[in-house]
């Protein structure tokens, strides 16, 4: 059977969330929760999943809101990169996320590197640690499917201009990480930000600024 995908647009700055269960088993995972998400909680309960992953592709205040909410609600353990979880959680960046608004990062229950894995039923996903848009930043790949979070979007990529930030890291990211993938993976990008929510690998190869004028 298929990887089970559900998308919301959550939060103030429409962060593209994810729902990604296996239908064999019913373990599912959440991706970048920006806040309550009634179709993502409605796909939950309608199926019968239970939630047993939080994964944030990246520290961002807007990424990480909903950690808290969903974590209390499902008992799924949070999971970061170190380097980010190192990044964000200093009093300086907690500041600056309460100044925007949103509730700071306080907690991950796992911390990966990369190439760590997550089993999900009889799935796996693969960490991809793709540094550039923040020290920490990863992209999520099951066979088939990369959740890319700020890393790439549909004919764009993340900024590198905020605390953390580096573009000569995140071409490399590019470069190393997600150019090797075959070009049919599926692109579910943090933000919709392109003419379409999604995209392809091979799409992106030929039209994305940021993989054909790099290399």
């Amino acid at each position: 059977m298929l990887l089970k995908i559900i998308a919301e647009q959550v939060g103030p700055l429409a962060v593209l969330t994810y729902l990604v269960a296996c239908p064999e088993t019913g373990e599912a995972l959440l991706i970048d929760p920006g806040g309550p998400a009634p179709s993502l909680e409605a796909g939950l309960r309608e199926n019968g999943w239970h939630l047993r992953w939080i994964v944030n592709t990246h520290g961002h205040a807007d990424h990480i809101a909903g950690n808290g909410l969903w974590a209390e609600q499902t008992g799924a353990k949070v999971v970061m990169h170190r380097l980010d979880w190192e990044f964000f959680s200093r009093p300086q960046m907690q500041d600056l996320a309460r100044a925007e608004g949103f509730p700071p990062l306080t907690r991950v229950d796992l911390q990966v590197e990369d190439g760590s894995k997550l089993l999900l039923g009889r799935r796996e996903a693969l960490v991809l640690h793709t540094p550039g848009h923040t020290p920490g930043a990863i992209c999520l790949y099951f066979p088939g499917h990369l959740f890319t979070g700020d890393t790439l979007f549909v004919e764009a990529a993340g900024r590198t201009d905020l605390p953390g930030g580096s573009l000569e890291a995140l071409i490399q990211s590019l470069q190393d990480k997600i150019m090797p993938l075959p070009d049919e993976t599926r692109i579910w990008p943090g933000h919709d930000y392109g003419e379409t929510p999604s995209s392809t690998l091979g799409q992106e190869k030929a039209a994305n600024p940021y993989l054909t004028d790099f290399f």
